[in-house]
C-alpha cells in the first residue's frame, strides 16, 4: 500500500511543525495560519514513518465539532485510530471506566444544566432567581471549579482575580456555590466540571489508574492551548506522567475566554517549563486580503503583549478596503449596516457568508429591526450550545415519539412538512414572533431544525422522519448545530472559531469595546484581543463601526474605541445615514420619537416602530391586520424567506392602525422603506383600501 506523502503542499513552517515528531513542540499559531492542518498533518506524518502508534496517540481540543473535523482530517489522511476528543469526553470516557473499579457503583448520572440545581441553591439562599443572575451565577461556578477554587476560598479568590456577578455580592455567590454543591450531592448528579475534577482525582489518587492511562496514550497534541484551565492542565500532567511527547498549538493574541478560567500562561511559559522545545510559529494567513490582515496587526501593535504573539503575512490577493465609519447613533449605525448587507447581497455574497459581531448580546436588537426592515433574513448566534437548549431538546423528544408511534404527521407530504407539523406542537409557526428576547431565541431553534428537515430531503428524495431523526441525532453527537440561512448576528465571543466573506464589527466605541467594567490592563488586553479575534473572521469584506449616541437625539458624547488609535486611516469616515423614508426617520433630526397617543418619548425599537407606547390603546382594524398576515404568509412562501422579511408582526400593526389609502401614508409608517414600497406597497394598499370600502 503506497503511503501518502502528508507533507507535500505545506508551506515552510507547517512543514516543520508536522516534521517535529520527537520532545515537547509548541506551535505558535495566527489567525487563519492553518494550524488544524499542521497538526494533523503531524499526526500523520508520524503515524505513516512509525513514530507514532495511532492507538496511543491522544489528540483533545475544546468542542466536540473540532474533535469530529480532527478525526475525519486524519481519516482523509489514512491516520485512523488516533484518538480525537474534548478534554471533558476524554476524562468522561476514563471516569466511567475506572469509577466502577474503585467505588464498586457506576459513575453518577451528569446533570444536563446547571440552571435548575443552581436555581434551587440560589432559592435556599435567598438570592435573586432570574434567569439572567442564575446564568451569571452558572458561570461563576464554572469558573471557580476549572480554577480550582472550592465554596470556602472562592470570596478571596474572586477578589483577586476582579470577579462579578451582576448585583451579587462575593459572599452571596460562596454561599450559593456550597449549595449547588450540597443539592449535586443530595440527588446524586455530577455536572460537566465535576467530569474533569473526577478524572483528576482518580488518575492523581490511585496509582494504579494513573499507570494504566499512561501505558495507553503515549503522544499528546493540545488545539487551542491558549484556552487551557488550570484542571484540564492538572488532567494533561496526569496522563503524560514523566512523558513529554506532546505538542500543544494556540494563540495568546486569541485568549478571550479568561472569564472562564482560561490561562495563556500555560501556552506563554511552554517553553520555559521544557528547555530545549521545539517552538515553531505559523505566521503566514490564508484567510484574509492583505487589507484584513493589516487591521488585525494594527490593532494588536500596540497590545502590551503583542511579542507573544505573531505578526500576520497575507497570502490571498488584494481586497476592498476595510470601512471604518462614524454614525451619530446607534439605530442610524444599525441601518447604514443593513443597507450595507442588503447591497452585499444583491452583489451576490450569500447572506450565510455575512456576519454583524458585537460586544454583548444586547446589542443584537437594532440589528435585527434593521436586518428585517431591508429585508434580509438572520440569525442569532447563541453562547448556549444549540442542542443543550430546553426547546431543541423537547423537540427531539417529539420527533423521535413520531418515529416510534409511527404517527409522524400522516398527512403531510414529505418529510419535512411532518417535522413541521410535529414541531407546531412546540411552539413553531411560519412566521416568528414580533421583537426579540427569549421567544424569538426559541423559534430559531425550531426554524433551524425545519430547516435541517428540508436539507434532508433536498439530499435524499424520499426521506423519512426516521432520516430525519437520524440526522439530528448524528449532528447531536458532533455538536454541529443546524442553522436557518441568513446574516449571522454574533457576540464576538461566540464568534471564535469561525469566518465570513463579510464581517461587520459594530460597536466600536469606548464603554462598550473595551466595556466600562474593564478595568485592569489584563481587562483591557482581553478587550483588545477580543477587536482582533473579530477584524481576524472576515476574509474579503471589513466594516468597522461605532456611533457617538445611545438614541437619536442623545449628546454625541463617545469616542471610538481606544483600540481603533492608529488603526483608523484619518480619524475615519463619518456616516449620518438614516433609514430611508418609511423607517422611522421622519421626524425633524435630533427630535426624538413620541407616542402618538401620550406623547411619551419613544425608547424601544418595537413602540418606535408602531408609533405609539406598547401600552396604550391600539387603533387597529383586526380585519385588516389578519388579512395583512395571510396575505405575507403567501409571499414569504412564494419568495421562500422567512414571513418576516416581507414586514415584521410590529410593521403590521402599524398598517392596520393608519390604515394608508396612498403610497404617501403607507411609506410614512415605519418599517416601510423605498424596496419594500415597490415590492409590495400596491397589495398592501389594495387590502387597505378593502377594507375602507367594507
Amino acid at each position: 500500500m503506497r503511503v501518502p506523502d502528508v507533507l507535500a503542499g505545506l508551506d515552510p513552517e507547517q512543514r516543520a511543525v508536522a516534521s517535529a515528531l520527537s520532545g515537547p513542540v509548541c506551535v505558535i499559531a495566527g489567525a487563519g495560519t492553518g494550524k488544524t492542518r499542521a497538526i494533523t498533518h503531524r499526526i500523520a506524518h508520524g503515524v505513516h514513518t512509525g513514530a507514532f502508534d495511532p492507538r496511543r496517540t491522544l489528540a483533545v481540543t475544546f468542542t466536540t465539532r473540532a474533535a469530529g473535523e480532527m478525526r475525519g482530517r486524519l481519516r482523509s489522511l489514512g491516520a485512523e485510530g488516533v484518538q480525537a476528543r474534548t478534554f471533558h469526553s476524554a476524562a468522561l470516557r476514563q471516569a466511567r471506566y475506572f469509577w466502577p473499579q474503585i467505588t464498586g457503583a457506576d459513575l453518577p448520572e451528569i446533570s444536563s444544566s446547571k440552571l435548575p440545581i443552581v436555581g434551587s441553591a440560589a432559592s435556599r439562599c435567598r438570592v435573586p432567581t432570574d434567569r439572567t443572575v442564575l446564568r451569571d451565577l452558572a458561570s461563576e461556578i464554572e469558573w471557580a471549579k476549572v480554577s480550582n477554587v472550592l465554596p470556602e476560598s472562592y470570596v478571596t479568590a474572586a477578589e483577586a482575580a476582579h470577579r462579578e456577578v451582576g448585583n451579587v455580592d462575593p459572599e452571596s455567590v460562596a454561599k450559593v456555590y456550597a449549595a449547588y454543591e450540597d443539592l449535586k450531592t443530595d440527588r446524586n448528579v455530577l455536572d460537566m466540571e465535576d467530569i474533569l475534577l473526577a478524572a483528576v482525582g482518580l488518575l492523581s489518587g490511585h496509582p494504579g489508574v494513573a499507570q494504566q492511562v499512561r501505558s495507553q496514550y503515549h503522544h499528546f497534541v493540545v488545539d487551542e492551548y491558549q484556552d487551557v484551565s488550570p484542571v484540564q492542565q492538572k488532567l494533561l500532567d496526569l496522563w503524560m506522567g514523566e512523558r513529554t511527547d506532546v505538542c500543544v498549538v494556540g494563540d495568546p493574541a486569541q485568549t478571550i475566554y479568561s472569564f472562564a478560567g482560561a490561562q495563556p500562561d500555560y501556552l506563554i511559559g511552554f517553553p520555559q517549563r521544557f528547555p530545549g522545545a521545539t517552538v515553531v510559529r505559523l505566521f503566514r494567513d490564508y484567510r484574509s486580503t492583505p487589507e484584513v490582515v493589516g487591521v488585525a496587526n494594527s490593532v494588536l501593535r500596540a497590545a502590551r503583549e503583542a511579542h507573544q504573539g505573531v505578526v500576520l503575512e497575507a497570502q490571498r490577493p488584494a481586497g476592498p478596503k476595510p470601512a471604518f465609519v462614524e454614525h451619530s447613533d446607534e439605530l442610524a449605525e444599525a441601518a447604514w449596516v443593513a443597507g450595507q448587507i442588503a447591497k452585499l447581497v444583491a452583489n451576490g455574497t450569500p447572506q450565510r457568508e455575512i456576519a454583524v459581531l458585537f460586544r454583548v448580546n444586547a446589542q443584537s436588537e437594532a440589528y435585527e429591526q434593521a436586518l428585517a426592515d431591508a429585508g434580509v433574513a438572520y440569525t442569532v448566534r447563541g453562547a448556549e450550545r444549540f442542542f443543550d437548549r430546553g426547546e431543541v431538546r423537547q423537540a427531539a423528544m417529539l420527533l423521535r415519539a413520531a418515529v416510534r408511534t409511527a404517527d409522524g404527521a400522516p398527512d403531510a407530504p414529505d418529510a419535512a412538512a411532518a417535522t413541521s407539523a410535529i414541531l407546531s406542537t412546540a411552539g413553531w409557526s411560519p412566521t416568528p414572533p414580533a421583537g426579540g428576547g427569549a421567544a424569538r431565541e426559541r423559534w430559531e431553534s425550531l426554524a433551524a431544525l425545519v430547516s435541517l428537515a428540508e436539507e434532508v430531503v433536498a439530499a435524499k428524495p424520499g426521506a423519512g422522519l426516521a432520516d430525519v431523526v437520524d440526522e439530528l441525532e448524528a449532528r447531536a453527537a458532533a455538536q454541529h448545530a443546524p442553522t436557518a440561512d441568513g446574516v449571522t448576528l454574533s457576540s464576538l465571543h461566540s464568534a471564535k472559531g469561525l469566518e465570513w466573506d463579510a464581517v461587520f464589527v459594530v460597536g466600536c466605541h469606548e464603554g462598550t469595546l473595551p466595556l466600562s467594567y474593564a478595568e485592569t490592563p489584563a481587562q483591557i488586553e482581553e478587550e483588545r484581543r477580543l477587536l482582533y479575534v473579530g477584524v481576524t473572521r472576515a476574509r474579503e469584506h471589513l466594516s468597522v463601526s461605532w456611533s457617538l449616541a445611545r438614541q437619536p437625539g442623545g449628546r454625541g458624547n463617545r469616542r471610538p474605541s481606544r483600540f481603533l488609535d492608529g488603526v483608523r486611516p484619518g480619524g475615519g469616515a463619518r456616516s449620518d445615514h438614516r433609514p430611508e423614508r418609511g423607517a422611522g426617520r421622519g421626524r425633524k433630526s435630533g427630535a426624538p420619537a413620541r407616542c402618538r397617543v401620550c406623547g411619551a418619548p419613544l425608547v424601544d425599537a418595537v413602540d418606535r416602530k408602531l408609533g405609539r407606547c406598547g401600552s396604550c390603546p391600539s387603533s387597529m382594524d383586526e380585519a385588516l391586520f389578519e388579512r395583512l398576515r395571510a396575505w405575507r404568509l403567501e409571499r414569504s412562501q412564494e419568495q421562500k424567506v422567512p414571513a418576516y422579511v416581507v414586514f415584521t408582526d410590529a410593521t403590521l400593526v402599524a398598517i392596520a392602525e393608519s390604515t394608508p389609502v396612498n403610497e404617501t401614508q403607507l411609506s410614512a409608517i415605519p418599517g416601510v422603506g423605498r424596496t419594500k414600497l415597490e415590492r409590495y406597497g400596491a397589495d398592501v394598499l389594495e387590502l387597505c383600501r378593502e377594507v375602507v370600502e367594507e
